[in-house]
This record gives structure tokens, sequence and C-alpha cells, in this order.
């Protein structure tokens, strides 16, 4: 950050839009709240970890054979994330972004869990931005923890559906064993309920469940269906372009609010 020489710039805060099941409005969040966290006026990297790539194609991206992407971190190193960084020049209201492989991101071999930290340390990064937004893979293996030990803070989407419930008990495990580890930066996580409706009887019983077990305070408020935001992805706009006045930008404009509130972002 300006001000600060390249051992005193503060680290970017780190959010990962996590949860082990696919079809839960992940990657539409982590889109949407990195181009709500620009609209703020925070400089926000948005890293796509999912080998589908869609955090890239959200946005009309996707990397071509050779091109760097953020799994090289696993073959080449820590640095080798800077160099995969699209910039957002010109674009406004769109945050800097890294590509996944989606031809060959399964690491093999054991990972250093620290791997992403050490990455996202590197004098650049820590200069130029004040959030980093992660788009995690829909499965509990070595990508996602490597993704919530980097991680200050976790977001949990979820459909608010008997199913779901047992996920999200499934992922809270695996957060408190990652916040318990050596030298945790995982502090914070909120559960999000996507695709709800307040006139649906399981989704208010289902979200009122969740409130009882993990508590009020970690229960962000609820995003609404909304066919626009499937249309956003489409024509591979952040919803605040595609129907700004929509139901969908209102939701995660709102979000973006509570999240810049909670965590003190920017601050």
């Amino acid at each position: 950050m300006s001000g600060f020489s390249d051992l005193d710039a503060a680290p970017p805060f780190v959010i990962a839009v996590a949860n082990r099941k696919g079809g839960t409005g992940k990657t539409t969040t982590a889109v949407n709240l990195a181009a709500g966290l620009v609209r703020h006026g925070l400089r926000t990297l948005l890293i796509d970890f999912d080998s589908q790539g869609h955090a890239g194609l959200a946005f009309g991206l996707i990397a071509g054979r050779n091109e760097p992407t953020a799994h090289d971190v696993f073959s080449t190193g820590p640095e080798a994330l800077e160099h995969a960084i699209i910039a957002a020049t010109g674009k406004t209201g769109l945050p800097d972004l890294a590509l996944a492989d989606i031809r060959s991101p399964h690491p093999a071999g054991i990972l250093a869990p620290d791997l992403l930290v050490r990455a996202l340390d590197v004098p650049r990064i820590r200069e130029s931005y004040d959030v980093v937004v992660i788009d995690t893979p829909p499965s509990l293996d070595a990508l996602m923890v490597t993704a919530l030990t980097a991680a200050n803070a976790a977001i949990v989407p979820f459909v608010p559906h008997p199913l779901s419930f047992e996920g999200v008990r499934q992922f809270s495990r695996v957060f408190f064993s990652v916040r318990l580890g050596a030298e945790p930066r995982l502090r914070h996580v909120a559960l999000l309920p996507v695709m709800a409706s307040s006139n649906v009887l399981v989704h208010r019983r289902m979200i009122e469940s969740l409130r009882q077990e993990f508590g009020n305070e970690r229960i962000l408020d609820p995003i609404r269906s909304d066919i626009r935001l499937a249309e956003a992805f489409a024509a591979h706009q952040p919803i605040f372009d595609y129907t700004p006045s929509g139901r969908g930008a209102q939701d995660y404009a709102g979000l973006t609010e509570a999240i810049v509130l909670r965590w003190g972002l920017g601050s």
C-alpha cells in the first residue's frame, strides 16, 4: 500500500468462498462479492482456485494452454501467483483476476499448507491489494485446506435445503481444524443462504436451524432467487453491471456492505 515499504505493507484481507458441495452459488458469490468490493473502493484480487474455471468464465476469460494460472504455485512455487494476475486496467468495477488451470490443476504429492500464504505475501501483492477473494474447489481436499490456511475469513454459501445442513456441518469441522492449526490466520466464518425465499417454509426452517446451531452473528442476510444472476454470468458481467436495479444486485450490494462493516475492510 502507498506510504509503506515492502516489509511494512499490510497484507490484504483474504476471504475464501467455500462449500464442499457444488451448486451452492459459490462462484456467483465470489464473483459478485469481488466486484462489490471494487465498487467500495477496495483494490481487489479474485483467485480462481476451482479447476472448473468458472470464476474466470464469469468475466469471459479462461486460461489457454501454457498460460500462467493460480495453480502454478503448486508446480513452480509461491512467486508464480503474481505472474498469473490479469489486471482489470481500464475496466471499471472489475477485480484483478488469477485464472484457474482447467487442464491439470491437482498437484501430486504432499502440499505445504502455507503455500498460498507465501504466494500472497510477495511484495507486489501486499502493496497492490486490500482484499483477496478465493473461489475454492467444491471438495474437502488439499486445495481447499491450502485456500483456508491463507484466508482470514470464510463465507459459506448454502441453499437452505435439508441436504445442505450436514454439508455445512462437515465444512465447519474443516474450518475449525484449520483455525486450530499452527499460526492460524482464519478467524471468521459467515454462512450465506442463497437462492432463498422467505415464502418457502423449509427455507425459513433451515436458516433458523443453522442460526440456532452456529449463532445469529454467523448468518448473513439471504441472497434471493434471481434468474438475472445466471443471465449476468452468461453475459460475462457482474450483476451490478447487468441489472443494477434488480434484487440480485441489491442483495449482493447488501452482502458487500455487511462484509466491509463486519470485518473492518478498508479501515
